[in-house]
């Protein structure tokens, strides 16, 4: 027979098998913007923009999406300095989701990226890639080369 406590355990064990792990690349928007919060903590917020090209049946489809990223303290620091509009980058972070009710009381979100670390790739109007350069997180993720472009075969779920 179970008891509440072995229930409980179990339910823990599975709550920490959870990830929140986000790799995005893309380039910069705008230029970083800079902020202190209350407690003196520097953030650096900027915009990533991805754009994905598909295959769908015979016609190549592209669609653009933007996230919106912050980083924080010494990761902010070095964003702010060595990245700008136009930048390619690498962002390795976790998801967050701001809640709050606006002036007509409607229940808002949004989801944003935290950043732990941000490799640059590339420099605007360059053209050659840029040496990379890891700014936050040292640990660097293996580059897996793509054989072809995604098609909208590879989106479907395989069960």
């Amino acid at each position: 027979m179970c008891s509440a406590g072995s229930t409980y355990t179990r339910k823990r064990r599975r709550e920490k098998r959870l990830l929140n792990r986000v790799i995005l690349i893309g380039r910069l928007t705008r230029d970083p913007v800079s902020r202190y919060l209350p407690s003196g903590t520097k953030v650096v917020e900027f915009v990533l923009a991805y754009n994905r090209r598909y295959l769908a049946g015979n016609v190549w489809k592209d669609e653009s999406h933007f996230f919106e990223v912050k980083a924080y303290g010494k990761l902010a620091d070095s964003v702010e300095s060595r990245i700008s509009k136009g930048y390619t980058v690498v962002v390795e972070g976790r998801l967050t989701q701001d809640r709050w009710t606006d002036k007509d009381g409607n229940l808002q979100s949004k989801v944003r990226v935290v950043a732990d670390s941000v490799r640059i790739i590339n420099k605007p109007k360059m053209e050659e890639p840029a040496e990379e350069v890891v700014l936050g997180d040292e640990e660097a993720f293996p580059e897996e080369p793509m054989d072809r472009p995604f098609t909208s075969e590879d989106d479907e779920i395989p069960f």
